[in-house]
């Protein structure tokens, strides 16, 4: 057998985020002798002797990736930006395919890499909003071009590939829907495994609810935080306890965690950090609860699904999320009280095991690595 075919993944790090994961679940599941990836990641600092690796820069080196590096994106720095990928696209260009997952610039690398001679480029959708401030304006000002520079425009929902490529992306010839798949064995409700966790974490007879995500304005922390604290008073006053774990690390952990002092219930709130294990986790929730701004397809309501976990969520996720009885939309206009109410109402049903029905809705990784394999392989998706 001949080399494999390599493949670039263009992110912005390889942290412990919703792309990453995705991309390392596939990477995991791939036939390594036939397809290969490699990573395109940016840093403050690439100039820097020793340079902090990132989360799953070892695993992915150990599965057989190069790890490459590009100056992080900055506007005022365009001009050296460019520069740094085409002459990174001078020397690397012997891959079948670029595969571009941040968005905001892959209206620049990717015609770079095509002129470089890499025969398929495509952008790959996983959101379906932006920062505030100037800093999302400029990020839809690069990402106007995409439908036109890239041969396939990815997206992990129809709400994310619209909100990155425009309104046209969905009647596009160069339109694919390609969904967050996970690895659906890992998260199979296990008895055993709640009641281990559920004892290390010392949540008893908790009521206990679970969250996964970075602390990113996208995810709405703030108001996760007053649906508990209307939860924890109207629980306490019922003489019933409640925790919740929060798993993920970001900026926005700092104001969080005032937040949590402030309503008086930072003693029932558990900032986790990033886990590896994070599957170990969902089986120690009771409920999950996702009240973001806006997202693409998080595959962390996939992940909660698949544990057999009642999910209640924002109606600003796309609607392709909900694949099972399990999920419940709400507007996140109803205010705190009302979503704790439900949540209340939600504190009994019977926990089953949710990864067929994850499977049946195309969420499965080892089928989407099949299909992934195949658009690797022959460039045609």
């Amino acid at each position: 057998m001949g080399e494999p075919v390599r493949v670039l993944h263009v992110l912005g790090g390889l942290s412990l985020g919703g792309a990453e994961s995705r991309v390392m679940d596939l990477y995991r599941c791939m036939d390594r002798d036939k397809v290969q990836f490699d990573f395109l990641i940016h840093r403050a600092d690439i100039s820097a002797a020793v340079c902090q690796k990132h989360f799953y820069e070892e695993e992915a080196e150990s599965l057989g990736a190069k790890v490459y590096a590009l100056p992080k994106f900055k506007v005022y720095n365009y001009a050296v930006y460019r520069r740094a990928v085409r002459d990174f696209f001078k020397e690397h260009h012997a891959y079948a395919v670029v595969q571009g997952h941040m968005t905001s610039t892959a209206a620049i690398y990717l015609p770079l890499a095509k002129k470089a001679g890499i025969p398929v480029v495509c952008a790959h959708a996983r959101s379906a909003g932006v920062d505030r401030g100037i800093k999302g304006v400029v990020t839809k000002l690069l990402r106007l071009p995409l439908l036109e520079k890239a041969d396939y425009c990815l997206a992990c929902s129809r709400e994310a590939g619209e909100a990155v490529f425009g309104k046209k992306w969905n009647s596009s010839p160069k339109a694919r829907l390609v969904p967050n798949a996970i690895d659906v064995r890992r998260f199979r409700y296990n008895v055993a495994l709640r009641e281990k966790m559920r004892t290390e974490l010392s949540l008893k007879d908790s009521f206990v609810i679970g969250h996964v995500g970075r602390f990113h304005y996208a995810k709405n922390h703030e108001f996760l935080l007053e649906i508990f604290g209307e939860l924890h008073q109207s629980l306490k006053k019922k003489g019933k306890a409640c925790k919740l774990l929060l798993l993920g690390e970001g900026e926005g952990m700092p104001a969080v965690k005032a937040q949590a002092q402030a309503l008086g219930v930072e003693e029932d709130v558990l900032f986790l950090g990033n886990r590896s294990d994070v599957e170990a986790y969902y089986q120690a929730f009771d409920l999950f609860l996702f009240p973001s701004r806006f997202e693409g397809l998080p595959g962390t309501v996939v992940e909660a699904q698949a544990a057999g976990l009642k999910c209640i969520i924002s109606d600003r996720i796309t609607k392709e999320v909900g694949i099972s009885e399990l999920v419940r939309f709400r507007s996140l206009e109803d205010g705190a009280g009302q979503w704790a109410k439900e949540v209340e109402q939600s504190l009994s049903y019977e926990r089953k095991d949710g990864c067929e029905a994850v499977r049946k809705a195309g969420f499965d990784v080892q089928e989407q690595a099949k299909r992934l394999e195949r658009f690797y392989l022959t460039g045609t998706l």
